[in-house]
Parts: structure tokens; C-alpha cells; sequence
């Protein structure tokens, strides 16, 4: 493809230090991009975004306040990126051509744009028989986190009893396979009762409970761990990180995977744990991390996954959103209690 196109993106028009954003914070734009073979530079190539991941940690981006997982703000007038998959239409790299399909961790969230060759991860085969949409769940950023919280830090002995909160997101789905997969029991925390029989029918996991039926965390953990928890996979912080720190077994390990429940709130709102000490006595590793530390895991992290799914033994749900209009409502759905899976923006068949 050559010449030049009208090119939709979103970039930050303001910062949003609290709740969710909206349309004062995120707007949409046409900008001419010309893709003839003169305007891509040496090593650069043209892409067509076909699929967009909308994964929480781009809210932490927009607050215009460096804290929490201290990732770089975009400026206002910047261009929201995202990973994603797409096809290049145009390149000035001998290790791409044209029709090619490439996942790109960093892309503009715009229906075309040109990025420097060296920004790609990988090349996708498309005959794999792997669907697109699974590159950016199970294979994207959410099965890598997950694979990185569960066989890299978490790392269960077969036996062990694992949580894991959000069980029904797109960290989730794929975590609670992952440890099944090496001989875990494996309860879930989900938000409501359809939840819970997803992750057990369409997971595997041994069993659940709905937080919102059941708020009295430290009962309901008393009941479903009564072996206590070996690992936790934390992914909503809060006041579910503290009720499990009354449950930990001596050397428990719980990896900090996100904190969703805290991110729509400046750091002096957020809830706060009062049982470190617990941390103390039980001999507990709790451990952040952020995927950047792991790039040079991918490989294996890609190879076991598409091992997993193509034996059958990892599924996702994807929620499919059609056109890049579609990408704010698409973030915000990440905080509503009816989001289950993950969520992608198709901007391009």
C-alpha cells in the first residue's frame, strides 16, 4: 500500500488524576499519514492496526502523577499507545514485508501509522491456527503477566492451594489455567455469581466466590482455604490483599500483578494494609513486578502458551469491540463489574 490515507488516533487532550476517563480526557482525531516508500525511513515499516489490547495499566498512564507503577505519563497532544497486532503494508527493513502480521507492543492507537522495526516483538504465523484476538489475550500482555506471576514467581508445587483475585479478567482466565496446569488447587474471587460458574466451567477452576455476595472476605477465605493459601496472584489490591495476609501458610508467595481497585484513586484515597506484620511470621515474598523486567522471558513464556492452547489446555474469552471509535468506551468497561475476559478493539478486517 502506498500513497497517503486519512488516519484516525486517540491522544490525550487532559490528564485524569481521578475516576474514569472520558471524552475530556480522550479524543479522537484525523490526521493525513503518507505511507508511499519515501516517507518510511531506513528500518522503520508501515503498519494497518488490525487489533488493539485494552489492558488496565493504560489508565495509570493518564493521571498526569508519576506513583503506583511508575510508568511514564503521555504528555497532552501525545498519542495513546498500546500493543497490538498489525500488517505491514510498507517496509524498509529486509526482515519484513509487505502482508506480513506483527505484534507491536508500543503501537499508536490509530488505524495506521509508521514505527521503527526494532519496536516489533515478533512476527504472528497465521498458520498456527491461534486466532488473532489471542495473540493480545492469552499470548499478549495479560497471559504473559499472568504467566510471569504464576510460573516464575509464584511457582506452585503441585498440591498447592493458589487465589487469585479477578479470576474472570483477562489475567485471570489465563492464571488460573496455568497453575492447574501444575497439579494446583485453584479458587477464584469474581464479582458477581455468573462469574464464578465461568471460571469453574470455562477455566477450570475448582471453585469461586462472588466478593459482592460474599463480603466478608475473611470468612469466605476461612471457607474455601482452610489449609490456608499458598500462593496469591493480587490482582485488585485493597482490602482482598489484607483479609489474605490472615491467611497465609509459612512461605506463601504473592505476586503483585496489578491493583485494580485502586487505580482510579489518588494515592491518599487508596486503602491501605495493616497486617504487613503478618508478612513477618509466616515468611511471606510478596513481590511486584513489571512485565519490562521479563522481556527476556517472551520467548518462553510464547513457547509454553502456544503449546498450552494448542493442546487445549488454555482458553480465553475475548470481547470483541468493532471500530477505533470504540476504544475509550472500550478502557472504561475495565472497571464495571460486568467486564469478563478480555477486551480488543478491531479497527481493520
Amino acid at each position: 500500500m502506498g500513497g497517503v490515507v486519512e488516519s484516525r488516533e486517540w491522544y490525550l487532550a487532559a490528564y485524569s488524576p481521578e475516576g474514569v476517563p472520558t471524552s475530556d480526557n480522550l479524543k479522537l482525531r484525523t490526521v493525513t499519514l503518507s505511507l508511499a516508500s519515501h516517507s518510511i525511513p531506513d528500518h522503520h515499516v508501515s503498519l494497518q492496526i488490525l487489533f488493539i489490547s485494552v489492558d488496565p495499566y493504560l489508565r495509570t498512564r493518564l493521571t498526569g502523577t508519576v506513583d503506583g507503577l511508575f510508568i511514564p505519563q503521555y504528555q497532552p497532544n501525545q498519542v495513546i499507545t498500546a500493543y497490538a497486532v498489525g500488517k505491514v503494508v510498507g517496509s524498509k527493513d529486509s526482515e519484513y514485508r509487505e502482508g506480513d502480521l506483527v505484534l507491536a507492543p508500543s503501537a499508536p492507537v490509530a488505524e495506521y501509522c509508521i514505527v521503527p522495526s526494532s519496536s516489533i516483538l515478533r512476527k504472528i504465523d497465521s498458520a498456527s491456527g491461534i486466532s488473532l484476538p489471542d495473540y493480545l489475550s492469552a499470548l499478549g500482555v495479560p497471559g504473559f503477566a499472568a504467566w510471569v506471576g504464576i510460573v516464575v514467581l509464584g511457582d506452585p508445587k503441585p498440591g498447592s492451594n493458589v487465589f487469585i483475585s479477578a479470576a474472570s479478567g483477562a489475567v485471570g482466565m489465563s492464571a488460573g489455567q496455568l497453575a492447574k496446569i501444575r497439579g494446583c488447587r485453584v479458587i477464584g474471587s469474581t464479582g458477581s455469581d455468573d462469574k464464578v460458574k465461568l471460571i469453574k466451567e470455562e477455566f477450570g477452576y475448582d471453585d469461586g466466590f462472588n466478593y459482592n455476595k460474599e463480603s466478608d472476605y475473611d470468612a469466605a477465605l476461612s471457607k474455601y482455604f482452610p489449609d490456608g493459601i499458598d500462593v496469591y496472584l493480587d490482582n485488585v489490591g485493597g482490602k482482598m490483599l489484607e483479609s489474605v495476609l490472615n491467611h497465609v501458610n509459612k512461605h506463601a508467595r504473592i505476586p503483585l500483578c496489578g491493583m485494580i481497585s485502586q487505580y482510579n484513586k489518588v494515592w491518599t484515597e487508596r486503602e491501605g494494609v495493616r497486617n504487613l506484620l503478618n508478612m513477618v511470621g509466616k515468611e511471606v515474598r510478596m513481590e511486584g513486578f513489571m512485565l519490562e523486567s521479563y522481556w527476556n522471558r517472551f520467548g518462553d513464556f510464547a513457547k509454553d502458551m502456544e503449546g498450552y492452547i494448542k493442546e487445549g489446555k488454555v482458553t480465553s474469552k475475548n470481547k470483541i469491540n468493532l471500530g477505533i471509535h470504540s476504544f475509550l468506551d472500550s478502557l472504561a468497561s475495565l472497571f464495571t463489574s460486568s467486564n469478563i475476559g478480555k477486551v480488543v478493539v478491531q479497527l481493520n478486517n
